[in-house]
């Protein structure tokens, strides 16, 4: 009995991800490249011309990741957009450190970096919540979401970027701005969606007037970030930010048009089955999020909660038809708006059913089974 009341959130992230990464290991055969999902066309480094074709078969996400981590330098070759991928340097670069540059142990780095990041962020987000008088243990819809939870077993950047948000938004609620502010940049160096963060943040100091804060956030994570654009814009011919990586296609002007161009430019029967789940989980939470935090902000008195919710919510409405077909390349994506309706939703209804409702986002861990079933 004593251990149950003593249980918390992250214990029990650190469990569920322990057992699925096991599953996953021993259905691999005990191959730990199973974790970044070499696809064979990548792997022989041709990818640079653009001769490999987008597809399961030739891998997913981590594998990028792994090429870097495996040859900092010279991995453009091996990417299907060099600098879309690079511009997400800092797993590769912990990868290889952790993995002391031998190729064999970057997937066990990667493991271990995501894996921190997930259950140290989930620990947080628990301080957080209790700071505002709610449950630690909505934390669980953040920790146990499949876009961080599987992205851990994929190597891919989310679980480091979103962890790292999530301390800086600790950082800055304990006043400690200039960690924060490089909390926020390493994060935007892990993945380029967490600077809807901090875009948010600027935002919100210079609604309440606070001009240092609002300039040192926008120039400790700002400057850095676009230098970085600057050298692979000079090494690789091109700046990095964009909406994906081969066969992608550009965000979008009119609302959700990503969602309708399943119907439009694939097929009634797909529109249908990609809207059963995006409405839900997507459409109706950032509709939702919008008029909640604009209201909040147009009232004067919103806090940085509100603008996290409004940045994460916007965002959705731009989402490109390139990531809504694919299932767990909006599930990805949606993380953001997760974490900022879970915040929120603590901040203004602590006592509603706002939080209730964020848990129905884990029935899209269904996607687990069929990743077990595939691996």
């Amino acid at each position: 009995m004593s251990v149950i009341k003593s249980a918390r959130p992250w214990m029990v992230i650190l469990l569920l991800n322990v057992v699925y990464l096991g599953a996953v290991l021993a259905r691999a055969g005990g191959d730990w490249m199973t974790f970044v999902t070499v696809g064979d066309c990548y792997s022989s480094c041709t990818g640079f011309t653009g001769s490999c074709p987008a597809g399961t078969e030739n891998g997913y996400d981590g594998q990028y990741a792994f090429y870097i981590a495996r040859d900092p330098g010279g991995a453009a070759p091996c990417q299907d957009v060099p600098a879309y991928r690079y511009q997400r340097i800092l797993l590769p670069m912990l990868g290889w450190a952790l993995s002391f540059g031998n190729e064999a142990f970057i997937p066990l780095a990667f493991i271990l970096v995501n894996l921190v990041a997930l259950v140290g962020s989930t620990a947080l987000l628990e301080r957080l919540l209790t700071a505002l008088k709610v449950s630690r243990w909505h934390a669980l819809v953040y920790g146990g979401f499949v876009g961080v939870f599987m992205s851990v077993r994929l190597s891919t950047t989310e679980p480091l970027a979103y962890g790292l948000v999530i301390l800086a938004i600790w950082l800055g609620m304990q006043g400690r701005g200039w960690l924060e502010a490089l909390a926020y940049l390493a994060a935007g160096l892990a993945k380029e969606m967490a600077f809807l963060f901090v875009g948010a943040a600027v935002l919100y100091h210079l609604a309440r007037r606070e001009w240092g804060q609002a300039a040192r956030l926008a120039l400790v994570t700002g400057v850095p970030f676009a230098l970085w654009q600057l050298f692979l814009k000079a090494w690789l011919g091109e700046f990095g930010i964009g909406s994906g990586g081969a066969g992608n296609s550009p965000f979008e002007i009119i609302p959700f048009m990503g969602l309708i161009r399943t119907w439009t430019e694939g097929s009634f029967a797909a529109f249908l089955v990609i809207a059963g789940y995006t409405i839900p989980s997507v459409v109706l939470p950032a509709l939702w999020g919008l008029w909640q935090s604009g209201r909040d902000i147009l009232r004067g008195s919103a806090h940085r909660y509100s603008f996290f919710l409004l940045a994460n919510a916007a965002v959705m409405l731009t989402v490109p038809f390139s990531t809504y077909r694919e299932p767990l390349g909006i599930i990805r994506f949606l993380v953001g708006l997760v974490l900022s309706v879970l915040l929120f939703g603590a901040l203004r209804f602590p006592r509603g059913r706002v939080l209730m409702t964020t848990w129905v986002w884990l029935a899209l861990n269904v996607y687990l089974l069929a990743d077990f079933s595939a691996s």
